[in-house]
């Protein structure tokens, strides 16, 4: 993760004097200021900042480097348990096609965005329940 936290201000000096360069380029090229570039690869450095500074924090917070970022580390050497996750479900998928489906709609046609809401909500509740009946039900 320190690793990590290098590259993002590697990065950010990098935007930072990039964004230096094309003002001074610009000033010279066309006598003038161009702001759009200018403010965008500005704000790209400020951004690659304020990532490096969070990932910094979070880098200080929990006091050294996990087991994932060891390179000598076992897989059971982190935490056991990540939560629960279904990899044969297929509602994430319906959900993926229903808000493609909603954003089309908007797109295209007003008329497939409430196509979109019920095959969601369809998803939505399949999705809760796909524990509560069916071969994976408990």
């Amino acid at each position: 993760m320190r690793t990590n936290v290098n590259l993002w201000w590697i990065l950010t000096a990098f935007s930072l004097f990039i964004a230096a360069v094309y003002v001074v380029w610009n000033i010279i090229s066309h006598g003038e200021l161009e702001w759009v570039g200018t403010v965008a690869l500005v704000f790209m450095g400020l951004m690659s900042a304020m990532i490096g500074f969070y990932i910094g924090r979070v880098l200080k917070a929990q006091r050294g480097e996990l087991p994932e970022d060891s390179l000598t580390a076992d897989i059971d050497d982190g935490d056991p348990e990540m939560g629960e996750f279904s990899p044969w479900s297929w509602w994430p998928i319906v959900l993926a096609g229903s808000a493609a489906i909603a954003v089309i709609g908007l797109a295209v046609g007003s008329w497939l965005v409430p196509v979109a809401f019920v095959i969601f909500a369809i998803a939505i509740v399949g999705w809760v329940y796909e524990y509560y009946r069916g071969y994976f039900a408990r």
